[in-house]
């Protein structure tokens, strides 16, 4: 539920309290435009954790959505990609607000990163000692596994 929690927090932050400060239609396309690909690979994963706990160390993941998990991670490249150009498109005039969106752009490619590439995400203790380490996240465990 995390993960679907913060899509919602940080929709619902773009949307009340970061647009209406922004300084014109540009600034805002280039927010959603590095928001977008966010919110998707967000949602993405809380549905995957949310199925996940009827399968995970019981049985593979099914095909199906392992298929569909794999075209989720082609597709999510190309909307990187494309919300990257929207953000270079439209970068907003001012340094703040033009650093901002990209790092929420960033951020997109980090979640990205910790669900299809390397997991990134561990206890705070943990982290420096682990994420060097780059272990398979579960979700690409989960996608060799499938049956």
């Amino acid at each position: 539920m995390g993960e679907l929690a913060a899509a919602a927090v940080f929709a619902a932050v773009a949307v009340g309290v970061v647009t209406p400060r922004l300084e014109g239609p540009q600034d805002s396309a280039a927010l959603w435009s590095a928001l977008a690909p966010l919110l998707v690979i967000l949602v993405q994963a809380g549905v995957y954790w949310l199925l996940a706990r009827g399968w995970i160390e019981v049985e593979p993941m099914p095909a199906r959505l392992a298929a569909l998990y794999r075209v989720f991670q082609v597709l999510d490249v190309l909307l990187l990609a494309i919300a990257l150009l929207g953000v270079v498109i439209w970068l907003p005039d001012h340094s703040g607000t033009a650093v901002g969106v990209l790092a929420v752009w960033a951020f997109g490619v980090v979640e990205y990163v910790n669900y299809f590439v390397a997991r990134l995400a561990y206890p705070p203790r943990r982290w420096p000692f682990e994420v060097g380490k780059w272990r398979r996240p579960q979700l690409v465990r989960d996608l060799n596994s499938a049956r």
